[in-house]
């Protein structure tokens, strides 16, 4: 029934790959710890008490509502490593012990309205707009507890480790026989005896099984009502008195489910997400920033993945992944040039398109309007097969625009790379170069 975090080894790097930057392809919704303990007490299931503040007053009320002299205030932002972050103005930590409503109304000062760096968060950080002020709960033992989607064993998986409060990362490189896995059976659920006899394998105490087990099936049930792509409970704690508590709460929900789950996408922060992001997507535009200098667009997710590849093999790197699908109009892909353009960094634009469904004159269409439209100062490099492509060329050349068009991929990546070390080194000379 059981097994090592090695024979499912997709699960090795879920950690990473499941809160990577903002580089990463989101296809889940992010919520902050405060709404997800929200969550959590729907399902009755056990959690510190605690409040959100958006103001320091907010935070001193709150410190003073829950009497009590051992609280912590969190920063409110969605990246990991909150607690070694360190904010715009210099204070570091974004997780605070605190003993009284005026000290609580200090930290909340230094922490809203800054952004707090993390590991995971990029140099310019994200933006702290609330805290959480809670109960501080001593456990006696901590626990590592998440369910998330493997397709592996195409279903649900939950992951287990006596080693909590750390990086499972850290914990699966370092001793990975401490990590459990238990596959579950979609259309059976999680039950009571699996749970069981998971919270003792585990570690938990005689007197602690039952509690643990009865929140590791309500917990199922969470993650598969809400369309939820991963819930982790880091720490999972079992108190002196054998209460199993949920010290923090990370709960992601499928984009897919949004039309289903209303309720729960509203609680979408949209101050904590690249606004190129949510640009695109109002064009059903496929788009992560990341931090190269040669825009792409691309129609397909493999293809896109190829190209960057073949940009860096050339010695470049790529400004951002940007899929504009199979059905996207002139318009949306105007809309990607400007999403593009808009990074300063950005000194040449690649499209590179495979018409299947997407015909390229639909894409030729979309490039003579963004290039006349947006002034383009940088090179733009087009490379275009597939349907309707002569009808493609003919437009791109009776436009009498300055786009270079190359059909080999490997020439045209080359060309991206080479013309955008020339506006780079232009840049650093200060001298002027347009390519309009």
């Amino acid at each position: 029934m059981f097994r090592s975090l090695r024979s499912v080894s997709a699960l090795a790097t879920r950690s990473s790959m499941a809160v990577r930057q903002t580089q990463q392809q989101k296809r889940f919704l992010n919520i902050h710890e405060y709404l997800s303990v929200d969550v959590l007490r729907k399902y009755g299931i056990n959690a510190p008490r605690g409040q959100v503040a958006k103001s320091p007053q907010e935070a001193f009320e709150i410190a003073k509502r829950l009497g009590s002299d051992d609280l912590v205030i969190k920063a409110q932002v969605l990246a990991g490593g909150r607690g070694k972050g360190t904010f715009d103005n210099g204070y570091k930590g974004g997780v605070k012990t605190f003993s009284s409503p005026d000290e609580g109304k200090e930290l909340a000062s230094k922490m809203l309205g800054h952004h707090l760096v993390t590991k995971q968060t990029g140099a310019g950080g994200k933006i702290c707009n609330a805290v959480y002020i809670c109960e501080r709960k001593y456990a006696r033992r901590e626990y590592y507890f998440a369910i998330l989607m493997d397709r592996k064993t195409a279903g649900p998986v939950v992951v287990c480790s006596s080693e909590g409060g750390v990086d499972i990362e850290t914990v699966a490189a370092t001793n990975p026989e401490a990590i459990i896995t238990l596959p579950v059976d979609i259309n059976v659920g999680l039950t009571t005896e699996q749970a069981t006899e998971l919270a003792k394998k585990v570690g938990f105490t005689p007197a602690g099984v039952d509690a643990a087990a009865d929140t590791f099936v309500k917990l199922y049930n969470l993650f598969i009502d809400t369309d939820a792509t991963q819930v982790e409970i880091n720490p999972l704690s079992e108190a002196n008195d054998h209460q199993v508590l949920c010290m923090d709460a990370k709960l992601n929900f499928d984009d897919n489910a949004e039309f289903r789950q209303k309720e729960i996408f509203d609680k979408r922060d949209f101050s904590q997400e690249d606004p190129r992001e949510i640009e695109a997507a109002k064009y059903n535009l496929n788009y992560i920033g990341l931090d190269g200098s040669i825009g792409c667009l691309v129609n397909g997710a493999g293809l896109a993945m190829a190209t960057m590849d073949i940009i860096q093999l050339h010695g470049g790197k790529p400004a951002n992944f940007l899929d504009v699908g199979g059905s996207a109009t002139p318009e949306a892909v105007k809309a990607a040039f400007e999403i593009i353009t808009s990074d300063p960094h950005v000194t040449s634009a690649f499209v590179n398109i495979f018409g299947g469904i997407m015909r390229c004159d639909i894409i030729a269409e979309g490039i003579i309007a963004a290039a006349k439209d947006l002034d383009l100062k940088i090179p733009l490099i087009v490379r275009l097969q597939g349907t309707k492509v002569n009808e493609a060329k003919k437009l791109i050349a009776e436009s009498k625009l300055r786009i270079f068009a190359v059909d080999e991929l490997d020439a045209a990546a080359k060309k991206a790379v080479g013309l955008s070390n020339i506006v780079s080194l232009a840049r650093e000379a200060k001298v002027d170069v347009s390519f309009n």
